[in-house]
């Protein structure tokens, strides 16, 4: 039976990734692997956290 499921994508291109497996693996390229790591480190990427209780202090 034919497997169905579209090829894997590179979260950063959106190209298909290579067949074989490499240390960039799940992107296709060290390039977009940085990419990604620059918009965590640059906060586009962020985690939800729990809001901070705000404060009466107005110093």
């Amino acid at each position: 039976m034919k497997d169905l499921r579209p090829p894997p994508r590179c979260p950063t291109c959106r190209k298909p990734l290579p067949e074989q497996r490499g240390k960039e693996r799940p992107f296709c390229s060290a390039r977009c692997k940085l990419v990604d790591l620059q918009k965590w480190l640059g906060g586009a990427f962020a985690i939800p956290g729990a809001p901070e209780p705000k404060s009466d202090d107005t110093d």
